[in-house]
């Protein structure tokens, strides 16, 4: 028998299984055979502190995947910057912790390419990081991830731990957020779009001028990723996750228009932020380790629509 075959594969919990990034990842372990571990039901709060640690130190996993987190596009950032930060923080600092105590032998926690400055050059490379002012509109949730990123760097020092971070570029996929109050763009556009055709509405509202350019990459390929790094990547260093390449607001709102099938008019509010210009990720620290995305956007939204008529009855409203 070949020895790698034979090997024992770790036993992995993902914190935040039930999100968008947690499901996607449980779905890829599954495929390649890692036996999961998962947290009972009822949910502990792992903004507990004891909670948190309980929780780890039954489970007894080899590897953690920290996908718990609090997210929401430009309108609950603005909303609700105290809760993105405060959950954040507990929610980070209480797993690591527990991790480091429990003698978890791999973390991977999971930043943002919100964390880079507003300035800083495109494509954004990972030395970056740190170059300048946050973009105000998203600034707490980005303090939260950058402080995440230290505590998981400074438990390597001086524990000699193994918790690496990487950076998503904009994510979307099935199990996405599609409350409006709270939703990113993508699954903001589509549920839009969906509704004003079934209503037989003349056009739909975009908030911002269309201009602002970003990247997106599908939730499947960052779950491939994250095990793809989890099994090859070991350093203190932050590493960008993305597609490599981004598209205009307005460019992706007409793209969507098509899926959808929506045959009305987009209309773009300025009076409400843009956020960033421009938000594009370097990944060719990702690529000189063998790994690139896979999804084309235009599949990806398409499967996104699909999963969303499919299922927009269970989400909320």
């Amino acid at each position: 028998m070949n020895p790698s075959t034979s090997r024992k594969k770790p036993t992995v919990f993902v914190a935040g299984s039930t999100g968008m990034v947690g499901r996607a990842i449980v779905r890829r372990l599954l495929q390649s055979g890692y036996p999961i571990v998962d947290a009972p039901s009822p949910r502990p709060d792992l903004r507990n502190q004891e909670a948190a640690h309980a929780l780890i130190a039954q489970l007894a996993p080899d590897w953690v995947f920290l996908a718990a987190a609090k997210v929401g596009g430009i309108h609950a950032n603005v909303t609700y910057p105290a809760d993105f930060i405060y959950d954040n923080l507990m929610i980070q600092t209480n797993v690591m912790h527990a991790c480091y105590l429990s003698g978890v032998k791999k973390l991977l926690f999971f930043g943002s390419s919100c964390i880079y400055s507003r300035d800083a050059p495109q494509p954004t490379k990972e030395e970056h990081l740190l170059g300048g002012y946050l973009e105000p509109t998203n600034e707490p949730y980005a303090i939260a991830k950058i402080a995440g990123i230290i505590t998981a760097r400074s438990y390597n020092r001086q524990h000699g731990a193994n918790f690496i971070s990487v950076l998503p570029a904009n994510l979307y996929g099935p199990y996405d957020n599609f409350d409006l109050d709270n939703a990113h763009v993508i699954p903001a556009l589509l549920r839009k779009m969906d509704a004003a055709k079934s209503a037989g509405a003349a056009s739909v509202e975009v908030w911002g001028s269309g201009e602002p350019r970003r990247e997106f990459l599908h939730v499947h390929d960052l779950a491939d990723a994250a095990v793809f790094l989890m099994e090859n990547y070991d350093s203190d260093e932050i590493i960008n996750v993305g597609s490599g390449q981004d598209r205009t607001i307005r460019e992706l709102a007409l793209l969507i228009r098509e899926i959808v099938g929506f045959h009305g008019e987009i209309g773009f509010n300025r009076s409400c932020p843009d956020g960033i210009s421009r938000k594009l990720l370097d990944v060719s620290r990702l690529t000189a380790l063998g790994w690139r995305s896979s999804i084309p956007l235009q599949e990806g939204l398409a499967s996104t629509y699909r999963w969303y008529e499919e299922n927009q009855h269970m989400l909320r409203t």
